[in-house]
């Protein structure tokens, strides 16, 4: 018994050395996936900073003088055009107004007064009894009782429109924002009251890069096609797609940038004048090269790949990617559509080993 013991002793070391070797010899005949790069029509999506706006955003301001008698709607709230927002104390305006009228019926009295003196005058004048230089005074007479007549008009038309400006109305439907002056808060004349937005349709202006503007211009124009995402400030992307209005007319040469407006329906009235976003524009690329990220290594922000040789050994090459997609690199130089590399196991092997492989339909 002890005899059998000593010699499975001496055996064991031989034993596990032998299934080690196994093991190695397993794990060197592991076969690596490679590939080749792809090259295909793909489309390249990149954002751009936004700056969102209403398309109707002004201010409300008091055009009178005078204390805020009533406040007729509430901040946030949405409104229809013609709507009552404020009411500015009025009996000042009402009473030039009154006085104004009855200027005005004065100066027409006198007026018709100087017509019937004016008919006498001239009938005098018929039979000789009197000269013409006493036509001429009648005349003037009337022609300053006309003008006055018209001075007094246009003072009540004036009053008239200070006893509107009292009730100040919504220019259009829109929401209003904040108001600063409350109830018996006293204004003066052009005092901001509030701003109110109509933000069922929103502006994006964007600023992209010269050599950006062309490659846009050149692949897409200034069409109608709604082609364009809007990215909110929570990374959704907004349910409408938008379209490019208009171009500013010169590029900015402190930046190299121009300017861009995008216009995009907001029915749900979610976005509000003043949202952040980013504007995302998709790209044709035509037969671009593609690697995958998960292929690529970098090294002191250059990037790598490994490409395998006829005879199956590992080369670190250098790639030179150009554009980032979501899942790939398009690749400007570094590798052909007839290299092979290294699709998965890069932490595995290193510069010079032989492998196995076996070709993957990536």
């Amino acid at each position: 018994m002890s005899k059998t013991i000593s010699q499975l002793a001496i055996l064991l070391p031989f034993i596990i050395l032998s299934c080690s070797s196994n093991e190695s010899k397993e794990k060197q005949l592991e076969a690596f996936a490679v590939a080749h790069p792809v090259q295909k029509d793909t489309l390249f999506s990149k954002e751009y900073v936004a700056d969102i706006q209403a398309v109707r955003n002004v201010e409300i301001r008091c055009r009178v003088k005078g204390f805020v008698d009533k406040i007729h709607v509430d901040e946030g709230q949405l409104v229809k055009e013609g709507q009552l927002l404020f009411s500015i104390s009025a009996q000042e305006y009402t009473d030039d107004l009154q006085r104004a009228k009855a200027q005005l019926k004065s100066a027409q009295a006198e007026m018709k007064s100087l017509e019937v003196e004016l008919r006498n005058v001239k009938a005098l004048f018929a039979k000789n009894i009197i000269s013409k230089t006493e036509v001429e005074l009648a005349e003037a007479k009337l022609d300053a009782a006309e003008a006055k007549c018209q001075e007094s008009k246009s003072d009540v038309s004036t009053a008239q429109m200070n006893v509107s400006f009292t009730q100040i109305k919504a220019p259009f439907s829109g929401y209003i924002n904040r108001i600063p002056n409350k109830l018996g808060s006293l204004v003066e004349e052009g005092t901001m009251l509030t701003t109110i937005s109509d933000n069922q349709d929103i502006y994006a202006y964007f600023r992209v890069a010269e050599f950006e503007y062309l490659s846009f211009m050149k692949t897409k124009g200034l069409s109608n096609k709604k082609d364009l995402h809007l990215v909110l400030a929570d990374n959704t992307q907004h349910t409408e797609l938008g379209v490019v209005e208009t171009v500013e007319g010169e590029v900015d040469k402190s930046t190299g940038n121009i300017a861009f407006r995008a216009k995009f329906t907001n029915p749900k009235r979610l976005i509000k004048h003043g949202s952040s976003g980013k504007v995302s524009i998709d790209f044709d690329l035509r037969k671009a090269t593609l690697v995958p990220m998960s292929a690529t290594f970098e090294v002191q922000e250059n990037y790598y790949v490994y490409v395998i040789d006829a005879s199956n050994t590992v080369h670190l090459r250098r790639i030179y990617p150009k554009l980032s997609l979501r899942d790939s690199y398009v690749i400007s130089k570094g590798l052909t559509t007839k290299d092979r590399f290294l699709l998965e196991g890069i932490q595995l092997v290193k510069d010079g080993q032989k492998i196995k492989t076996k070709q993957s339909f990536n």
